[in-house]
């Protein structure tokens, strides 16, 4: 090969080294392997001397029969002249290759190409290429062939250098599976995660991100990270992702924020500054944790003790109060026996009855927003509990204000406690007449409505299902954005001092709550305001409605008297009092024990035939309930009345399944007590 020819297959690089220097075997090892090859092949093809080196045919064979590249020489039929043992390893060839032709290795033959040519009408060439070897499998590979001058070796007329692809093909292919992989997690990550480029502009974002912010990758591209953030959370972001840009640790110091999209969305922030690896400006990697559902649970759970720890002191509040309000409307029917209407004294008399219940409403209240109060649930029809309501309403709204009423035609049944029912509908209609002091409009419209999914409204989750709506809606001043979360809450009002007790809507809260429903409410400060109220339909079984109705027949009986034997067990001095005083007059034997153990003696002794035992829930040492439990092992037979001030739920639970007992929640009158010990008694 002439100096020509050998600069000719070298790189520019290489274009200055020549062999015929002192020390031309390193300047030699020194180039790039391909090179190498090619000049070795080219002197042991046409029989060259290296000089001032010292190296020997046999060596030289071994050199390039073991190199990490293959190469071969061809003559112009395409014959193989000679090929190195790592080709014929990669093509599975033996040690002779004098009949096989450059062809017959090639998987696809180039059109009109030359016979000693991989790639088409010319010899020299540089390209990739595919062989087959004798497993019929493809070996893919980038080669260099550079013609050889006449006269050398074998009729050589070309050698090539030969690069197996099939390597790199596999890291290439690793590589895409990687890349793949990763992009998977990224689109798939539970996390919002977004790239961001120095000037703060989105670059890229995965699938959870954009859920976030409700927008598509084509519009998110270049969009200001920035302008999906709150407004009033922009600073202290904006700070934020200028200290991680600065590469600042911030990692163990997340940002809590709120997202422009989506009202109530609420993320945690992480940053993390991105070297480019192009040499360019450096961006940041921002991840945001989707803190909505665990923020709406923090603020149910937080309402949640709120409400149970008013609801305590509702409760403990209520039971003594109720005590006294039971002796206060107890004694005051007992006066009214002997001072009838006409008497000096009857006026005073009933001024302290109505004081009384009056205040009994109040710890009704108290009860109904703790959802401790006692429900008698019934079957009914909201359109024909409005329709018996409606005159009553427009008698408290005035004639200044216009009731327009709108019924639903075939109404889901519901199950609730009826009187509650109309406090709800009453609670919520004063509440719009005083929004209203100019006048205007007041519309009660109901109809039914069926979810396939879940409704949330700010905390509150409303579950799939058929429900029937209320809505309450008036034309009024509106609720101010700041303060509608606050309105359920007990005690608050946004009425002046002593206009209210703060309890009306808290009361209607407890009261749809405790009936399963859920209550929203909509408003715009100058329009009005909308509350909607959600019963879950009741599926009766067979007979219950007739029951239902029936129960609310005015069959209660007016004669009061009876006959039997009543054992009253109450620790309240006055209570006891009024209720044995009272049952005496009604004709009924009464026994009284001030506490669970001295009834219990009382029961044992046997002395006295009882037939009905009434007694407080709560007492000290032995309450009610464990009363019980001890009496039905002496007389299981023997007829019960629970009176408490607390909810019948609070022990029916701990008397167990199937225990038939009755219940009369005080504050209760004369005849209130008069009239079940009747039930009761009769019933046996």
């Amino acid at each position: 090969m002439t100096a020509a020819a050998l600069i000719g297959v070298c790189p520019p690089a290489m274009a200055q080294m020549t062999l015929d220097v002192p020390g031309g075997m390193a300047t030699l090892l020194a180039a790039p392997i391909s090179v190498c090859l090619l000049i070795l092949i080219s002197y042991w093809l046409g029989r060259r001397s290296l000089r001032g080196g010292a190296i020997g045919e046999r060596q030289l064979m071994l050199l390039l029969d073991r190199a990490p590249l293959g190469w071969y020489a061809v003559d112009a039929n395409g014959r193989i002249t000679y090929m190195n043992g790592t080709m014929r390893e990669w093509l599975g060839l033996g040690e002779v290759t004098d009949n096989v032709r450059l062809h017959d290795l090639l998987a696809e033959i180039p059109a009109g190409a030359a016979p000693a040519s991989p790639f088409g009408s010319s010899i020299v060439g540089e390209g990739d290429a595919s062989f087959r070897n004798r497993a019929g499998e493809p070996i893919s590979v980038h080669l260099r062939q550079q013609a050889l001058p006449p006269g050398t070796r074998g009729g050589s007329v070309a050698c090539a250098v030969v690069h197996d692809l099939r390597p790199a093909r596999a890291r290439e292919a690793q590589l895409q599976v990687f890349e793949r992989r990763f992009q998977r997690f990224f689109e798939q990550a539970p996390v919002g995660i977004a790239l961001v480029d120095a000037e703060g502009r989105l670059e890229e974002a995965n699938k959870a991100f954009r859920s976030m912010v409700k927008m598509r990758s084509a519009e998110l591209r270049k969009q200001r990270l920035l302008d999906l953030i709150a407004e009033a959370d922009r600073p202290q972001v904006e700070a934020r992702l200028r200290m991680a840009l600065q590469g600042e640790e911030i990692g163990e110091r997340p940002l809590d924020l709120q997202m422009a999209a989506g009202k109530g969305r609420s993320a945690t922030l992480y940053a993390v500054r991105r070297e480019d690896e192009a040499g360019g400006k450096p961006g940041l990697i921002v991840q945001f944790i989707d803190t909505t559902e665990r923020k709406k649970l923090e603020r149910q759970f937080a309402q949640s003790q709120k409400m149970q720890a008013v609801g305590q002191l509702a409760g403990g509040i209520a039971h003594d109060f109720n005590n006294l309000l039971t002796a206060m409307i107890g004694f005051c029917d007992l006066l009214l026996l002997r001072h009838r209407a006409g008497d000096q004294s009857f006026a005073d008399i009933m001024q302290i009855k109505q004081n009384a219940n009056r205040a009994a409403n109040l710890v009704r209240q108290l009860l109904a927003f703790s959802r401790q109060q006692t429900l008698i649930p019934r079957i009914l029809d909201v359109t024909d509990v409005l329709a018996e309501l409606s005159h009553l309403l427009r008698r408290l709204i005035g004639a200044n204000i216009e009731l327009q009423m709108v019924h639903g035609r075939e109404m889901f049944p519901v199950k609730v406690d009826h009187g509650q029912l109309e406090q709800v509908i009453i609670n919520l209609a004063v509440n719009a007449r005083d929004a209203m002091p100019e006048g205007g409009k007041l519309l009660i419209r109901t109809s039914n409505v069926s979810n396939q999914y879940p409704v949330t409204r700010g905390a509150e989750t409303m579950p799939p299902g058929d429900y029937a709506r209320i809505e309450v809606v008036d034309t009024g001043t509106g609720i101010a954005p700041d303060i509608i979360d606050n309105i359920f809450e007990p005690f608050f009002s946004t009425k002046e001092v002593g206009a209210g007790t703060g309890l009306g809507l808290a009361t209607v809260y407890g009261i749809v709550k405790q009936t399963g429903g859920f209550i929203f409410v909509d408003s715009k400060v100058g329009e009005g305001t909308g509350f909607s109220i959600y019963l879950p339909r009741h599926a009766a079984a067979k007979g219950e409605a007739l029951a239902a109705k029936q129960e609310g027949d005015p069959g209660q009986p007016r004669d009061l008297t009876g006959m039997g034997t009543v054992l009253l067990v109450e620790d309240e001095d006055a209570v006891r009092l009024f209720g044995a005083r009272a049952l005496r007059n009604k004709g009924y034997n009464v026994f009284e024990a001030r506490s669970g153990e001295a009834a219990l003696e009382m029961i044992k002794a046997g002395k006295q035939s009882i037939d009905l035992l009434i007694t407080d829930v709560v007492m000290p040492r032995m309450d009610g309930p464990t009363l019980i439990k001890e009496v039905r092992l002496i007389r299981p037979e023997l007829k019960v009345i629970f009176i408490s001030g607390y909810a019948e739920d609070d022990f029916r639970k701990r008397l167990g399944e199937g225990a038939e007992i009755h219940f009369l929640p005080k504050p209760f009158s004369l005849s209130q007590l008069a009239e079940k010990v009747k039930e009761v008694m009769r019933a046996a």
